[in-house]
């Protein structure tokens, strides 16, 4: 705070997400003298406020996945619709808040600008862009291309952004509000993959930066008449916050600013040491407990939005009350591309000769350089002129799995579920799904996501170009399709019948839980947010789609649950608490018989039961058992 009369300006100074705010002010050691831009713009005379931001510290989480502390906080809060950027964007929209009323009440005019370096360049791109009060914005270190951002840590990952905004877009809407940019090196950030996303920071060159500011340039090319002069395009010294840069960004806000000479004297501290340290816990531990009280009221936010909103007086009814549900499921939780899909170009060859079946390996175009591929089984009793139409089981696998692992080989998670299945009669294929390769498919969940898409954005189409080759061999009864997966697969079967519509029964194995517990919770020892699922994190089902609501995405169709009492993916209460929902959306409320809602216990692990999953797919898919 400057003595002696009132602050030309004030300031949100945001350090990076590695600096404290004392570092920036000169109260600590750790930023050159010439970088505490904080500490120079309270010398010139600015009133400034430094927000602590959650740090990049490294750790192993609950003994487990190591991660750092911003990512620990992203994982809960982007599965319930909120996000770390938002977080501390309020931080710094707070204090724009109070400069605010403090100008109002001293009858002065408001002279705000936000300025911020790495992850606080960010924050100040954010902010200038969202709130008009904020008369000039500073960014250092953090301004370029975004395309790459599936590259930067998750904790920076924001579901659909680029549909609409990169770099060039957030400037134009800090226009005609002035935007200075300081092309200078970003913080060193490298990210092993050791149950975290891996990731790392690079500076753009100055040429994608020059770009970025002629997008900028066409996209504001006037404003009321007259050419717009707001973005200011700044050279970096060694040292991050040059004087240049900051003296034209405070002369933007108030241009009676004169620029003083830089004081190397570091300022004297008042009372005694805060300890950094102990800050970070409580600034941690006060967002996780947000958290979990947002997943603690998540359910009466879905009961609000979606099931007092359901008509289930009858089938019609009920059809068009769940249609834009399914929509926006489809929109907006999966994502779905606009590409149409190519024609199949089956290629297939024998795979395998056994005494009741045989397999092939079959590929399909989908789009340019996307094929689907999958094994198919046939019994060898079915006559394959057309006299002879079977039912189709699709047999998914799990997590960094092969669909030879359901046919073959007796694992002891599948157990040959689709070869057994096809010995009983009914014609199977397994689809080999994206969800293998560890950091390399999780990559593409990192590149989809800033496009509002998902690994499921291919899946999807994938299966319903499947099934829609299937229909066309003379040997297939093109109204008897089901689906049977497990783990991932289970994943997979909540998310692709709902989508789907010739899936005319579905069975979760080894998955169904209460699913936005087990994304979002820090006390349950199962959650994904200790392990190294780091794409499993999915945009806001906390307010929208839990697995019961899924589940009524299928419905009416048969839905069926298979869960080993000793499989650690959930608690057993978990499920039947989620389960019962179901249940009821089913048997009480659309008045389905008993056999289209099911639930089978067993003792056992995570595994394929395969008793009463083969009888409901004998009985709903009409095959005699």
């Amino acid at each position: 705070v400057p003595t002696g009369g009132a602050p030309l300006a004030d300031v949100v100074a945001i350090p990076d997400a590695d600096h404290t705010p004392e570092q920036i002010v000169g109260l600590a050691e750790g930023v050159a003298p010439a970088s505490q831009f904080a500490r120079r713009l309270a010398e010139c005379k600015c009133r400034v406020l430094v927000p602590a931001l959650i740090s990049r510290d490294y750790q192993a989480r609950n003994g487990r996945a190591k991660m750092t502390n911003r990512e620990y906080v992203y994982r809960s809060a982007f599965e319930l619709g909120r996000h770390l950027i938002g977080y501390e964007l309020q931080e710094v929209l707070a204090g724009v808040d109070w400069f605010d009323r403090d100008a109002n009440r001293a009858k002065r005019d408001a002279r705000i600008g936000v300025v911020g370096y790495g992850e606080g360049g960010m924050l100040a791109l954010y902010a200038g862009a969202l709130d008009t009060r904020i008369d000039a914005t500073c960014v250092l270190g953090f301004f370029g291309p975004r395309e790459t951002m599936w590259r930067e840590p998750l904790d920076r990952n924001v579901f659909g952004l680029l549909r609409d905004f990169g770099a060039a877009e957030l400037a134009a809407m800090t226009t005609p509000r002035a935007l200075v940019v300081e092309d200078s090196d970003v913080p060193h950030v490298e990210l092993p993959s050791e149950g975290g996303a891996p990731a790392r920071l690079a500076r753009p060159d100055r040429a994608a930066v020059e770009r970025e500011r002629d997008r900028w340039k066409k996209l504001v090319p006037a404003i009321g008449g007259r050419s717009v002069e707001s973005f200011h395009l700044q050279t970096a010294g060694a040292d991050v916050a040059t004087g240049d840069t900051l003296g034209r960004f405070v002369h933007l806000i108030n241009p009676a600013f004169r620029r003083p000479d830089a004081s190397a004297d570091a300022p004297v501290p008042v009372g005694p040491p805060l300890s950094a340290a102990e800050r970070q816990r409580r600034q941690l531990s006060e967002l996780d407990r947000h958290n979990q009280a947002l997943l603690a009221e998540s359910a009466y936010v879905r009961q609000a939005r979606f099931w007092d909103k359901l008509d289930t007086s009858g089938p019609q009814a009920y059809a068009k009350s769940i249609a834009p549900f399914r929509e926006e499921f489809k929109r907006d939780v999966i994502g779905a591309f606009d590409d149409k899909p190519l024609p199949p170009r089956p290629r297939t060859r024998l795979a395998y000769d056994e005494p009741k079946w045989t397999g092939y390996e079959v590929a399909l175009d989908l789009w340019p350089d996307v094929i689907c591929y999958g094994i198919l089984c046939l019994p060898k009793d079915l006559e394959r002129d057309g006299s002879d139409k079977r039912p189709v089981v699709v047999c998914q696998h799990g997590l960094e799995g092969r669909p030879q692992d359901v046919v073959t080989g007796d694992s002891r998670s599948y157990h040959d579920f689709a070869s057994k299945l096809c010995e009983r009669g009914f014609i199977t294929f397994a689809p080999q799904n994206l969800y293998i390769g560890k950091d390399d498919f999780r990559t593409l969940q990192r590149k989809a996501n800033p496009l509002g898409k998902t690994l499921f954005s291919v899946i999807v189409p994938q299966h319903q170009q499947i099934i829609d080759w299937l229909k066309t061999q003379p040997y297939v009864d093109r109204d008897r399709f089901a689906f049977y997966g497990l783990s991932y697969g289970g994943k997979s079967a909540m998310r692709i019948p709902p989508l789907v519509a010739d899936y005319r029964a579905a069975i979760c194995s080894a998955d169904f839980n209460e699913w936005v517990d087990k994304n979002a919770s820090t006390r349950g020892p199962y959650s994904y947010v200790w392990t190294g699922e780091y794409e499993i994190f999915e945009w806001d089902l906390g307010g929208r789609f839990n697995y019961a609501e899924m589940a009524a995405l299928i419905a009416p169709r048969p839905f069926m649950v298979e869960r080993g009492h000793f499989d650690g993916v959930a608690t057993d209460e978990n499920v039947a608490y989620e389960f019962a929902k179901v249940r009821r959306l089913y048997r009480a409320r659309l008045g389905l018989p008993e056999d289209h809602c099911q639930l089978e216990w067993f003792v056992g692990p995570h595994t394929i039961h395969g008793k009463g999953t083969f009888s409901f797919l004998h009985r709903h898919l009409q095959w005699p058992e």
